[in-house]
């Protein structure tokens, strides 16, 4: 198992260099993959302010992610409870 930053989840999520995007997909087809909570903030982050998805899009794009059969995180639950109070309204953190 692999732990994976920021960067590497972003370029998977926004695919928006192709040689960076092809290199995450690369690793989370190759390997189980743990994400921090702490990553997952701030790729939220990252999507809002810097490539401007809304709410809605974070969600889905989280859940897509989350929802691989080899990806682990420490507090799945936990970020799924902020996933829907982000889509209801709330901030994500």
């Amino acid at each position: 198992m692999i732990a994976v930053d920021t960067n590497i989840i972003v370029r998977l999520l926004t695919q928006d260099d192709d040689t960076q995007y092809q290199r995450s997909l690369r690793l989370f087809e190759d390997h189980d993959i743990f994400i921090a909570d702490t990553v997952i903030l701030e790729t939220e982050w990252v999507l809002r302010f810097a490539y401007k998805f809304r709410p809605r899009q974070i969600c889905v794009a989280l859940r897509n992610l989350m929802g691989l059969p080899n990806v682990y995180l420490m507090e799945a639950a936990v970020i799924e409870q902020a996933l829907e109070w982000h889509e209801n309204g709330l901030d994500f953190a």
